[in-house]
């Protein structure tokens, strides 16, 4: 009956659901086999289905060369393949980026619960550097808390003492430190943190 392009483009054009029908049986497995051969898979192969023939449906009546259907046809599958293997390709390489580059920033933010026990590390040695004599508990604060923290030669003159000293105090009051520490029980220093 509709043999040629011709007239199947022709008849569904006259609104010729025969026609219709006949062109999707004839043209169905060439336009899913191009999306398959092209490595998409069944699901992709349908939308491109889809969508050719839709866009099809949107441009018949302007379709100038009806005898040419088959190349037509083509061509819109291949365009339409190209555009998702494209858009495909471009979100797994930002997929792939984004992956890369969040395996080259470390995430240095620590658990919960290792949060909680770093806390509970710094609230002991807090307690711990209270407990030392006035001088080493300026030492260490100076040494320890400030950022960045004085030269020798600030800290002798903070602390009214010569610079040739600031070693040796620093060695006695941290052994001190260490002492209350254990005295408390806090095991701060044993793991490599």
């Amino acid at each position: 009956m509709y043999d040629s392009d011709l007239q199947l483009v022709l008849a569904c054009r006259r609104g010729d659901q025969l026609a219709w029908e006949k062109l999707i049986r004839r043209y169905q497995r060439l336009i899913y086999a191009i999306p398959l051969r092209a490595g998409l898979d069944e699901d992709q192969a349908a939308e491109i289905f889809q969508d050719v023939f839709t866009t099809f449906f949107q441009k018949l009546n302007d379709i100038e060369e009806p005898e040419k259907l088959q190349a037509w046809l083509v061509t819109t599958a291949r365009r339409k393949t190209w555009r998702t293997i494209a858009k495909s390709q471009t979100r797994t390489r930002e997929d792939a980026e984004a992956t890369d580059s969040a395996a080259t920033v470390p995430d240095e933010t620590p658990l919960p619960d290792e949060q909680l026990l770093i806390l509970e590390e710094q609230h002991q040695i807090r307690t711990a550097v209270s407990m030392l004599d006035e001088r080493c508990q300026k030492l260490v604060q100076m040494l320890f808390y400030r950022a960045p923290p004085p030269s020798y030669a600030e800290l002798a003159a903070e602390l009214g003492i010569p610079e040739g000293s600031i070693g040796p105090t620093r060695a006695r009051c941290l052994a001190k430190l260490l002492r209350i520490l254990k005295k408390l029980d806090v095991h701060v220093f044993s793991d490599n943190r």
